[in-house]
């Protein structure tokens, strides 16, 4: 399990360097320490933090704590000091408001393996794009429990942290949203410009509030905002809401009453697609034509020029760019002066044309001002088409895999990244599966979720399933049980024996006889369950009783893993035969342990020894036979030991044997006469 430590190639053996070593999802790193006389030290000295602290050391539960430490140097000269550091891979797993989003999704990502093959055609895709609106309701819940965490919080440090989530998660359900429309719903054109409004609406939300603060005023026509919020929803498509406000500026100012009919006309006549095959795309684009000539008839004619404030309207509705452009601060962003742009200019646009679109539009919204971020270039690789680059770049851009995990798993069932496969065997869909999986296996209890997501893992899952979970830090008998149900469930036998050995090894280290043989027996090592039952012996030598009764009386078949082991089983029956007044039983059970030779040389003598009482019971147990095997057994343990002159010189046990011998003979006198007076009859 360890990994030794590695120094940063090509570093000065002199001077300060990095020493690191792999984990399994963290990467532990320090500066080697050295002695001013310019001799180097050992990258990682026996006893600094390093040595303690390799992956291996345990399991995965020694490297999971981030330290901080400092280790002061010896050496001819001053002492220099080093920190220890542990850099984790998968940082936001460990963020306690993101564990909804874990678990949940780990249901909905299950629900859609089993379905895989039930439904297929329009049923299929409409399952896929719910599946889609599952994950996505999931990061929204998990946004609002974050920004309610964030408001509530006193922690200036936390309400940094939850605010920077928000917008991470504000970010992924952006993404995840277009990637719905484009890739899962495929929406073709007419109902794509629907959608992406949709889109815009959800995730285009800064100016709510100056929505809200205008309608809730007493006379919303006179507020300096009301004219913004006219524009907000004629550009984000949202006419009726439009047209309700303009009621209000007409009704305060009748002189503009012939304006606002007209524009109200020309706003409720707009041609918009629809979802249902009501009208074929020619229609619709035929029926926009002529309103567009309306439209443009009346700016031309200058029936607006009196008012700027519908007269800008008026060419936002025939997508003059530069009208649209000097809404710019309330659109925000590229992608909604795109969407807007397409709503007034190219209803009707086709799926593969919105690249062309997107990439102007973002080159006219941001003009050279600034540069494109990451966010941006992600939504256009999406516009593009370019599913890879999409979850390449939000591979790198996100901190943790669960996002491009699940988008990829998602987009895989849509037969969308068959032909995708990576260099080094497996494709990308198991590729970002077993990294998220892998992630979630240096978590103390989410290492139960990546289970199953290695199960759904068919080239490698198996693989790092077995390597991992030989990591789980073993802290309680529960917890050894639930990882070792997940092994016996996937016939998983060499990780079985290594669970039930550390337990085992536990369970004898303290004192715990009965669970370390139960373990052993689990474990089916012969040597081990040997070496307990000799414990068990040498307890009851020392005690004269057993513990663990129980679990020795219900041994069952494992009795037969070691002769040791069916010797303790069979000589507990001994004293159960016993305890029962069974004499003739127990003595026979007694014969044949001394006799078969499974019973441990140093402990004949405590056979012997309870024979005593049967031989000096009133009625005879043993026959003439038996007693001669018992001599025999008697006289071989005297005359073979090896410590003779010591056994000799023990006044306890030279006591023992005379007392056996008396017994014997006084026995074998006894079955002599009564034998005679059987056969004399």
């Amino acid at each position: 399990d360890t990994v030794p430590p590695q120094v940063v190639p090509g570093a000065d053996p002199s001077a300060r360097q990095l020493c690191f070593a792999w984990g399994p999802a963290e990467v532990l790193v320090c500066e080697t320490l050295f002695r001013r006389a310019g001799r180097s030290r050992s990258p990682c000295p026996s006893r600094s933090p390093c040595s303690s602290l390799f992956w291996g050391e345990g399991r995965a539960g020694a490297a999971a704590r981030a330290l901080t430490g400092s280790v002061a140097g010896t050496g001819d000269g001053a002492p220099s000091s080093s920190r220890v550091f542990v850099v984790r891979r998968d940082q936001d797993i460990y963020i306690h408001t993101l564990r909804k989003l874990f678990n949940e999704s780990h249901g909905i990502f299950m629900g859609l393996q089993r379905s895989e093959e039930e439904l297929a055609g329009k049923s299929r895709k409409a399952q896929l794009v719910q599946v889609s609106k599952n994950y996505r309701s999931v990061i929204r819940a998990c946004m609002e429990d974050m920004h309610q965490a964030a408001v509530s919080t006193r922690d200036p440090a936390l309400q940094g942290q939850y605010s920077t989530q928000v917008s991470i998660l504000s970010a992924m359900e952006l993404i995840w949203n277009l990637c719905e429309i484009l890739f899962v719903e495929a929406a073709t054109a007419g109902p794509l410009l629907l959608r992406l409004l949709d889109w815009v609406r959800l995730h285009v939300c800064d100016v709510d509030s100056m929505v809200r603060e205008v309608l809730s005023s007493e006379s919303p026509s006179k507020h300096k905002l009301f004219w913004n919020v006219v524009d907000v929803f004629v550009l984000q498509g949202r006419m009726d809401e439009a047209r309700h406000l303009l009621s209000k500026e007409a009704s305060a100012n009748p002189a503009s009453m012939n304006m606002y009919k007209i524009l109200d006309d020309l706003m409720k006549k707009m041609p918009v697609p629809s979802l249902g095959n009501i009208q074929t795309l020619t229609e619709l684009e035929l029926k926009w034509q002529h309103w567009h000539e309306e439209c443009q008839r009346y700016l031309q004619d200058g029936t607006f020029a009196s008012n700027p404030h519908m007269e800008s309207i008026c060419k936002i509705l025939l997508g003059d760019e530069d009208a649209i452009l000097e809404k710019k601060e309330l659109m925000t962003t590229w992608y909604h002066f795109l969407v807007t742009r397409l709503l007034y200019s190219h209803p009707t646009v086709k799926p593969m044309e919105l690249r062309f679109y997107a990439q102007s539009s973002m080159d006219l919204f941001l003009g050279g001002e600034s540069s494109p971020e990451p966010l941006d270039m992600i939504l256009m690789a999406a516009f593009e088409f370019e599913m890879h680059q999409v979850i390449k770049e939000c591979s790198i851009v996100l901190s943790h895999w669960w996002f491009v995990a699940h988008l990829t798993d998602l987009l895989d069932h849509c037969k969308l990244l068959q032909s995708h496969n990576l260099y080094f065997g497996s494709n990308m869909r198991e590729f970002l599966l077993l990294e998220y999986a892998s992630g979630l296996f240096s978590h103390h209890s989410l290492w139960q979720l990546g289970v199953d997501y290695f199960d759904h893992c068919p080239e490698y899952g198996r693989v790092y399933l077995e390597l991992h979970i030989e990591r789980i830090p073993l802290s309680t008998e529960q917890k050894a049980l639930k990882v070792l149900r997940i092994c016996e469930q996937r016939q998983m036998h060499e990780q079985v024996r290594s669970i039930c050995k550390i337990m085992a090894m536990k369970a004898l280290r303290n004192n715990r006889l009965g669970s370390a043989l139960s373990w052993s027996i689990r474990a089916k090592d012969a040597a081990f369950a040997t070496l307990i039952s000799d414990r068990f012996l040498k307890d009851y030598c020392e005690k004269g009783c057993f513990s663990d009764l129980d679990l020795i009386d219900n041994l069952g078949p494992s009795m037969l893993l070691s002769d040791r082991l069916t010797f303790l089983g069979k000589y507990r029956e001994f004293h159960r035969l016993y305890g029962e007044k069974r004499f003739a039983e127990a003595a026979r059970l007694l014969l044949t342990l001394m006799t078969a030779h499974i019973a441990p040389c140093s402990f004949w003598m405590t056979l012997l020894t309870d024979a005593l009482p049967l031989l000096e019971q009133k009625e005879v147990i043993f026959s003439a036979e038996q007693t001669y095997e018992l001599m025999r057994c008697l006289e071989d343990l005297t005359a073979g030991n090896p410590d003779k002159q010591k056994f000799q010189d023990d006044d306890v046990e030279t006591t023992k044997v005379e007392m056996l011998r008396l017994a014997l003979a006084r026995n074998l006198a006894r079955v002599i006469v009564k034998e005679g007076t059987v056969e004399g009859s």
